[in-house]
């Protein structure tokens, strides 16, 4: 991430002495307030088109956004035009955090959702793509309420502020700070020289797949409405479905594959698809990170398959297809169900585990610790067996015939031990609170890799409902950290973060 960060980052403000640049960040958060405004006016259309009465909420809604967003253009009039990385980090996480209390609104307005804690943790989960709900009977809400979940989860997918990047010019400065604090992954790629370039390509990318998807959804027999919500989940590996049973509500194997296959795609870096559409179609076919996501989306699948046939009785092809969405789901961090892994042997809860911890590629919509990562420290445990045999040796980290350096192999290392630490932080503090021990451990995983379900009785045939108020707390809290990659959040946490020095 550092090459791309500009020089502007080192400077001082001469009127505070402040590192923080308050009014650039206050004039740029009421921008986005107005970005959001727009997709409440969006999903009040919807209410209305259906006649509805919801459309109220959504508008009672747009007046409190616009007249928060003016006050932050107000206030930052005047202010000047640059943005540091400091000041990336503020936005992006800030920018979460007021598009979710702003975006619970309808949720409680309308009653929807009766409390504050529930409306929050549903709005968190959506626009990180977690896809963990409280809802006991979705299919009860209307028709504007459904798709502003859905579109919760679309906008979030690649990024809140990387989505108002591609529509409006609005980061003359920045831009690159803003990517760069809100994009998940090891390093990076920048595809092309201008972000709000090559964020257009990506977002049209995203919307090409989404709209392939509905059409083949439709094609299954889904109205246009689900096919539009179900996509929107799908390729932002999120989960939210429109009913209550998720995609097994259709019991239809087509959808279940097409579900599938376009979770595993979406899991993929989006800058190889793009290097597709510029003729460089190999390095799709040669990224190692892809060969060790598919590997393990395979290997999983195979063993689970073997479970289901030998120890449940499924047959073959069934026990594939159970295996094969409930092993993509997890592994790309999606949420969607169409089996209670909870009936399966506990064997088989291990390989999910491992799936929820590994979850898809650097640079997709998914979560977890992202396979690139994983080979990182695979090859660096490898280095150090042969290091052992030739201590003299110099054994370079390479993954797709390029050198890793070893600024980032220590950055993995540290964001892998980090990772880890966070869940025994998290799962304690469940316990602590009476949470059940194998509900606690997965949905602090859940929760962290933005996955969606858990086990027990958090598990994908159940709502996280009965959790204490403050657990879905620490949840929200998690989902956030693990959606922008754990530093960005808890870097604004550190008090030499603050300091002009």
């Amino acid at each position: 991430m550092e090459e791309y960060i500009s020089d502007n980052s080192l400077y001082i403000r001469s009127k505070n002495n402040s590192m923080i640049n308050r009014k650039m960040i206050g004039r740029v958060l009421g921008m986005l307030l107005f970005i959001e405004l727009g997709m409440f006016l969006l999903c009040a259309g919807v209410s209305a088109g259906y006649g509805e009465s919801d459309y109220k909420y959504f508008l009672y809604t747009c007046i409190i956004n616009a007249v928060v967003g003016g006050l932050l253009l107000l206030y930052g009039r005047g202010a000047e035009n640059k943005m540091s990385r400091r000041d990336g980090y503020c936005v992006v996480t800030l920018s979460w955090v007021f598009f979710t209390f702003f975006g619970m609104l309808p949720f409680y307005f309308s009653g929807s959702i009766d409390t504050i804690t529930n409306a929050f943790f549903e709005t968190m989960s959506g626009f990180t793509t977690t896809g963990a709900t409280i809802l006991d009977d979705i299919e009860s809400l209307s028709h504007g309420m459904l798709f502003w979940r859905s579109l919760t989860q679309w906008i979030g997918g690649l990024g809140i502020v990387f989505f108002t990047i591609a529509i409006l010019p609005i980061f003359t400065t920045g831009g690159v700070q803003l990517f760069s604090a809100e994009s998940t992954g090891v390093t990076h790629d920048r595809t092309h020289p201008k972000i709000n370039v090559m964020a257009k390509w990506l977002w049209t990318i995203y919307l090409v797949l989404t709209v392939s998807e509905t059409v083949l959804l439709m094609f299954g027999g889904m109205s246009l409405f689900d096919a539009i919500c179900q996509s929107f989940a799908t390729t932002a590996t999120g989960g939210y479905s429109t009913k209550q049973n998720s995609i097994s509500y259709w019991n239809s194997p087509y959808i279940e594959y097409v579900v599938a296959i376009f979770m595993i795609v979406s899991s993929i870096n989006f800058s190889l698809f793009l290097m597709c559409l510029k003729g460089k179609v190999g390095r799709l076919f040669k990224d190692e990170e892809l060969h060790w996501f598919l590997a393990s989306v395979g290997i999983l699948t195979f063993l689970i398959t073997l479970a289901l046939v030998f120890q449940n009785h499924y047959d073959w092809e069934l026990a594939f297809r159970k295996a094969l969405f409930q092993v993509s789901t997890v592994h790309t961090s999606c949420g969607f169900a169409t089996d209670d892994y909870n009936m399966w042997p506990p064997f088989t809860w291990l390989l999910l585990f491992i799936a929820m911890l590994s979850g898809g590629c650097t640079g997709s919509t998914s979560g977890g610790i992202k396979n690139m990562r994983l080979l990182i420290v695979a090859r660096a445990i490898r280095n150090e067996f042969k290091h052992l045999l030739h201590p003299n040796a110099v054994l370079p980290v390479r993954i797709n015939k390029q050198t890793v350096s070893s600024s980032i192999v220590t950055t993995v290392l540290i964001f892998f031990a980090f990772y880890l630490v966070l869940i025994l932080i998290g799962w304690t503090a469940l316990l602590f609170l009476g949470v059940g021990f194998s509900e606690s451990v997965s949905t602090v995983i859940s929760s962290i890799g933005n996955v969606g379900p858990g086990l027990g009785t958090c598990g994908p045939a159940y709502s996280w409902n009965s959790l204490p108020d403050l657990a879905k707390w620490i949840l929200s809290f998690l989902m956030l950290v693990g959606r922008l990659e754990l530093f960005s959040v808890l870097l604004l946490f550190y008090p030499g973060f603050w300091k002009n020095r």
